[in-house]
This record gives structure tokens, C-alpha cells and sequence, in this order.
């Protein structure tokens, strides 16, 4: 199954309903699993990104409508990053003319 790495950001909205973050943080992972993906870890986090996600979705068309669900309840910003184990690359890389 592809891996997605998921960088969220809080809206105004989101932050100012930050007690409320490890709710829908579980909600998103129920999402994941009925969409047929794997949550596989989050991550709170300093800097750029407030949370990093990490999920394995069947396809990027679930991935896509979960995410376009989320981005509508208007709490983050999102930036997806389609991730490739070292034997996925391997393989791309041996492609390579």
C-alpha cells in the first residue's frame, strides 16, 4: 500500500480550538481505516509543521477525499508528500536508463 507523509498546519480555527486536536486526530485515524488504510504514526511537532502524519492509503484517490474532508471542517492546512520505502526506490532507480 503507497505511504503518504501528511504535514498539517492549524488554521486560526484550529488553534483556537487546540484542546479539541487529539479528538480529531483520532477521528482522522478512524477515517484512515475506513478509507482501507493503515495509520501507521503522528507526530506533534516545533517548527514548520504542527503535526506530521504518516498513513498508508489503498490509492491516492482515498487518500485525496480524506483529505479534502478534513481541509473542510477548516481546523488545518495540508501538505501530502507521497512517500517510497528504499525497496520501492531501489526498484524505480534500477529502471533508470
Amino acid at each position: 500500500m503507497p505511504h503518504y507523509i501528511i504535514l498539517f498546519n492549524f488554521t486560526e480555527q484550529g488553534l483556537g480550538n487546540v484542546k479539541d486536536t487529539i479528538k480529531r486526530a483520532e477521528a482522522f485515524k478512524n477515517a484512515v481505516e475506513e478509507k482501507g488504510g493503515r495509520f501507521v504514526n503522528e507526530y506533534y511537532t516545533f517548527g514548520k509543521y504542527d503535526i506530521i502524519t504518516i498513513v498508508e492509503a489503498p490509492n491516492d484517490q482515498a487518500i485525496a477525499s480524506l483529505l479534502f474532508a478534513t481541509g473542510s471542517l477548516g481546523n488545518v492546512h495540508t501538505e501530502t508528500l507521497k512517500a517510497f520505502s528504499m525497496s520501492e526506490a531501489a526498484s524505480i532507480i534500477e529502471r533508470l536508463s
